[in-house]
């Protein structure tokens, strides 16, 4: 799928050495969209997106050539993104900011970078627990941050809830990332939301005692070390599971057969969820492609290969999960509104301080 890259050319050219890659469809003029047998040119979308998948590439194209609006895709961190469209300011090309963290989106509306917009299609495809509360961002895809567990080793006896891991019996078993990552902030932010800042600080205490090995890498690192037997559990998203489940690479699949899956809380509030979600910016050029190109990627015949690209589950309710992820799709998941572990954030932040979580 060839695209054309050049340099933005505004803004901080530090944003992680970001481009715009170019859609193909509709480029060049009507004549070249319709010798491709795509409408003709009906203007642009810029997206700037924390997300980095080609899945998201080709609904892109699909979305050109179903519209005509062509699709100017950046990528770069989302706290590069948003620092970037903050100093663009008012000259901005961003029309829609898309990020992998409901934590990163509340960090987003912080610094303005987002508009409200009333959208009953939007509102009616994403369930509220998944939305802004004011419309200012709308989740595309969830996913779980669930435990892991050596196969060999296998589950530790009485592990059955999230606040188990701070168990004195299970001292020198668990390996995590650190706490300045955005997915173990919104598990925190999740259970002040859920306990208090009291009890999430107990907890968040018992599990540091219970570290097999100072918190490194990424959750890739952690499931490799689970499955090597440097420790019997781990804290993960679910999607970076699905990369050693059901694949053809034998070196990724044997790592898989050395581990398993646990999603904690059934019985109780459920296991915690976050998502991948956009909005449309404040000084966006381009807004009415923008919601549109939201609405596109939020329909029934769109949502599955979205959440896909990166084995994450639909946002949209009775889609189901594609990939190796949907042999993982049966479980209680916390009805906690996401926009909480945004507010909760910061708090989070300091309890992971003071308990000394590096």
């Amino acid at each position: 799928m060839a695209r054309n890259k050049q340099a933005l050319g505004l803004g901080l050219a530090a944003a992680a050495g970001a481009v715009f890659l170019t859609a193909c469809g509709g480029q060049e003029g009507a004549s070249d969209g319709e010798a491709n047998g795509a409408l003709p040119s009906a203007g642009e979308v810029n997206v700037y997106s924390g997300r980095h998948y080609d899945s998201d590439l080709v609904l892109y194209d699909q979305f050109t050539e179903e519209t005509g609006i062509k699709v100017n895709y950046i990528e770069a961190g989302g706290d590069a993104l948003i620092e970037r469209i903050t100093q663009e300011a008012d000259a901005s090309p961003a029309d829609i900011f898309i990020t992998a963290d409901a934590g990163i989106l509340w960090r987003a509306d912080q610094r303005d970078v987002f508009r409200t917009i009333d959208n009953e299609t939007l509102e009616a495809r994403v369930p509220s627990q998944f939305r802004h509360p004011d419309g200012k961002w709308f989740g595309l895809s969830k996913r779980a941050r669930i435990i892991i567990y050596n196969k060999e080793m296998g589950l530790p006896d009485g592990l059955v809830t999230y606040a188990d891991l701070a168990n004195p019996e299970y001292r020198n078993m668990i390996c995590v990332r650190s706490s300045s990552n955005i997915y173990n902030q919104s598990l925190l932010a999740s259970r002040i939301a859920h306990w208090g800042a009291a009890r999430a600080e107990e907890w968040a205490a018992g599990v540091v005692a219970n570290f097999a090995r100072k918190p490194q890498g990424n959750d890739t690192s952690q499931i490799e070390a689970v499955a090597a037997g440097i420790c019997r559990l781990g804290i993960v998203n679910s999607y970076y599971t699905a990369r050693f489940k059901g694949v053809d690479d034998p070196d990724a699949a044997a790592i898989g057969d050395r581990f398993e899956l646990f999603f904690p809380d059934q019985q109780g509030a459920g296991a915690h969820v976050n998502i991948s979600g956009a909005g449309v910016t404040r000084n966006a050029p381009n807004a009415e492609n923008a919601e549109r190109l939201l609405e596109f990627l939020l329909r029934e015949e769109t949502q599955g290969t979205f959440a896909s690209g990166n084995n994450e589950y639909p946002v949209v309710e009775g889609i189901d999960a594609q990939g190796p992820i949907a042999a993982y799709d049966d479980f209680k998941a916390d009805a906690l509104p996401v926009a909480a572990l945004g507010e909760n954030q910061a708090e989070a932040v300091r309890i992971f301080d003071r308990v000394g979580w590096p």
